[in-house]
């Protein structure tokens, strides 16, 4: 054991990248090597999607197609069971499908032989998963959060009644507006919690890999032990890259569901006639006469 640490601490270890590399410059703009993967996974899943839609029988098929379909059945439900009106989730469907299949598919990429640390250039891997650089899962983030933002305004009437959602009772009373305000602030965190939640899952669970590939190439002189040692933790990034795709659509999706089902439960108590409402003194007497006779 203690010859085996000193090997260990003598070398200079597993070669792990976590910044992304430049692989070419195109008019002063450094296209880095998550740039290119991401383009590569963009058109894997339009390609993928556009033939399992052509495919897709209202009898299941065999095959991958099976398994997409179920995919995106779960999806569907899972986007419009967070809706009290079921037809608002279900427009949004096609948005947190095409999310969840690109965010899998790049936490999974990093995990093929070639990616990440196979292939070398300019001192850095060609490849590497978009959900590896903290600066892509930023955007992804944001580009989330843009259409959570845009179609709650939509949804809700207008960008006041948006905000309104975030307040459980009037902004005048003052403990109503500081818990407002805090939850106003909470929610612009949101893309950056979203980035760094998928962006450290996936950067670690390669890290993880990475040592005990080196491991296994220090328990054996041919190196036969490296595939060997890192087959458990493997498998393991399966199932993680699977959950947090899982986890960044979910937060998504609900994020937009608690603003539309807030809106319209605002609007329902603030419907004229009803006794949640801030109506007059004389509406709220009338009504109990009424239950009276």
């Amino acid at each position: 054991m203690i010859s085996l640490l000193s090997r260990f601490a003598a070398s200079g270890g597993p070669d792990i990248h976590v910044a992304p590399g430049t692989d070419f410059t195109v008019a002063g703009m450094h296209i880095t090597n998550s740039m290119v993967w991401g383009w590569i996974t963009c058109l894997a899943v339009a390609l993928g999607l556009a033939t399992v839609a052509r495919r897709a029988t209202v009898k299941p098929k065999g095959g991958v197609i099976q398994y997409v379909e179920a995919i995106v059945g779960f999806v569907v439900d899972l986007v419009e069971g967070a809706f009290t009106d079921k037809s608002i989730g279900r427009k949004y469907v096609p948005f947190f499908v095409t999310l969840f299949f690109f965010t899998l598919l790049n936490n999974w990429s990093g995990l093929i032989p070639g990616v990440g640390d196979g292939i070398q250039i300019h001192g850095h891997p060609l490849l590497r998963p978009i959900t590896g650089d903290l600066n892509m899962t930023v955007a992804m983030g944001l580009v989330t959060m843009i259409v959570v933002y845009t179609a709650s305004i939509k949804e809700v009437g207008g960008f006041a009644k948006y905000i309104r959602h975030f307040f459980i009772g009037s902004p005048l009373n003052p403990l109503y507006l500081v818990i407002g305000l805090i939850e106003m602030i909470t929610d612009l965190t949101r893309a950056l919690s979203l980035a760094l939640r998928l962006f450290l899952n996936v950067t670690i669970g390669e890290i993880v890999i990475a040592v005990f590939v080196y491991l296994g190439g220090l328990l054996a002189p041919v190196s036969i032990l490296a595939p060997i040692t890192a087959l458990p933790f493997t498998l393991l990034e399966l199932g993680v890259g699977a959950l947090q795709a899982y986890i960044f659509v979910i937060l998504g999706v609900n994020y937009l569901a608690i603003s539309v089902n807030s809106a319209s439960e605002h609007a329902d108590h603030d419907e004229p006639g009803s006794l949640t409402a801030e109506a007059p003194v004389e509406r709220i007497g009338a009504a109990a006469q009424g239950v009276k006779g």
